[in-house]
């Protein structure tokens, strides 16, 4: 009876223990993706930020230009 018992809880802790190391593989999987839309959201808000600057500079030209066609008050 003893013997059964001892078995038995042997046999749960290998599923359980079976369990977690899903679960931390798991746990590693979503790490390690995280990290990549992290670098990818990084990269993303830099193009934005040079996308941003350069359209600044084309609107400060669009500026000078209605002005010298006098297409805007000055």
């Amino acid at each position: 009876m003893t013997g059964e018992r001892v078995d038995f809880v042997r046999e749960y802790f290998k599923r359980t223990n079976a369990k977690l190391d899903r679960i931390l593989e798991g746990i590693s999987n979503l790490t390690s993706r995280v990290a990549s839309v992290e670098e990818r959201l990084s990269l993303l808000r830099r193009d934005v930020t040079r996308i941003e600057h350069r359209l600044d500079g084309i609107d400060h030209r669009l500026e000078r230009v209605e002005k010298r066609l006098d297409l805007v008050e000055a």
